[in-house]
């Protein structure tokens, strides 16, 4: 028994709660999508936002420096990477930071790279910003996605890449790159002139033994090219209060950044936001570790019961809480599996096409919940895509 409790689901309806929306109209349906965690919060944020709401009055803050040394020890304490102060610029959010670094670092019409099936906002981002959106499909090998390193190489090259968003680990697949994968990313951005975007905010939930690999860690000359994205927000559930850093040790990307985040009045960051990173960072390592644990269950669970049970082909996650499902050998269409999905399973998965073409026929699991809903969520598919 730990210290934390990782079996109790919150009610989180009538809470406006974007995950369970669709279930203050339909109690039955499970939700499994949206990634955010369904478990109780790390108690130390309860007792600081509590202390924050009966001390203080509610003006405009100032990050704290106990904030940036949580920030900097963190990332030196967890991943290695020694950080200084003047790197860091504070954002309320992964997301946004892409916009303002496309709006900062390339003009209309540039091409921007990702790798396909990833995280929808990626290409949203892109495509709204009037900047060419290039894909490059990951190859699905053993069960697990790879870079297609030649393919990747053409695509820079014939499309005049300006700015690779990299996705490490990977959402959807939980794909947790290695430090040889992350440097041929690396050496090609910088062969080519590529800026590169790391979008790390899952790089606490490394799991089954694999080691995150922050990209300015793996060469110290990739740092002259890069920006790295992250946050205490996906590891400890409070995305909800909104805040975000980017590293960007080159001067001058910084310069650009920054300036295009004041032109956005996008400079501020919500007060509690500030007070549950902090306290994340400086608290959260135990709760963490236990989550991990959890979480690892979890997803061996999910792993090993659809592919007993169904035909779904499942992809085990090397990290973060998202476990890519392959329906294709139901020969079903895309629309008829999710809608089974919802309409008889009564569970609600993300949508696999959301994440790009390569999404079609899939969708993504996400198994932060107590083991107990993970267990009936699949029970549920099962009833409905069993053998």
């Amino acid at each position: 028994m730990g210290r934390y409790d990782f079996t109790t689901r919150p009610n989180r309806l009538g809470h406006h709660t974007e995950k369970w929306r669709k279930s203050e109209q339909d109690p039955d349906l499970l939700q499994l999508w949206i990634a955010d965690m369904d478990f109780e919060a790390l108690p130390e944020i309860r007792t600081a936002l509590r202390r924050y709401a009966d001390e203080h009055i509610f003006g405009y803050p100032y990050a704290s420096d106990q904030l940036y040394q949580a920030i900097i020890d963190w990332e030196k304490r967890e991943h290695g990477y020694e950080v200084d102060r003047e790197a860091i610029v504070l954002i309320e959010g992964v997301v946004p930071a892409i916009s303002v670094a496309i709006q900062a670092l390339t003009n209309e019409g540039d091409s921007i790279l990702i790798n396909t099936p990833v995280y929808p906002p990626f290409a949203r981002s892109v495509k709204l910003n009037q900047r060419n959106l290039v894909t490059n499909s990951l190859v699905n090998s053993n069960g697990h996605f790879e870079i297609d390193f030649a393919q990747l190489e053409h695509e820079l090259v014939t499309h005049d890449v300006k700015l690779y968003i990299f996705c490490n680990p990977h959402n959807p697949s939980g794909r947790v790159w290695t430090k040889e994968e992350i440097k041929q990313v690396g050496l090609l951005c910088q062969k080519y002139g590529v800026l590169l975007i790391s979008d790390e905010i899952h790089q606490d939930l490394a799991l089954f033994g694999h080691q995150h690999c922050s990209f300015n860690t793996v060469d110290s000359r990739f740092k002259e090219f890069s920006l790295i994205l992250s946050s205490a927000t996906k590891t400890f559930n409070i995305a909800g209060t909104k805040n975000s850093f980017a590293i960007i040790e080159n001067p001058a990307l910084r310069k650009k950044f920054t300036h295009r985040q004041l032109t956005n009045n996008q400079h501020e960051i919500p007060t509690v936001g500030l007070i549950t990173t902090e306290t994340a960072f400086t608290y959260g390592k135990p709760w963490l570790e236990e989550l991990k644990a959890v979480l690892e269950t979890n997803i061996c669970f999910a792993v090993d019961y659809l592919t007993q049970h169904t035909k779904i082909q499942v992809m085990k996650p090397e990290g973060t809480y998202l476990i890519w499902l392959d329906f294709s050998p139901y020969e079903l269409s895309h629309e008829e599996i999710h809608e089974k999905l919802q309409k008889e399973a009564k569970v609600v998965l993300n949508d696999g096409k959301t994440f790009g073409k390569e999404g079609t026929c899939h969708a993504r699991f996400n198994a932060a919940a107590p083991l107990a809903t993970i267990q009936e969520a699949c029970q549920r598919i099962a009833r409905v895509f069993g053998e």
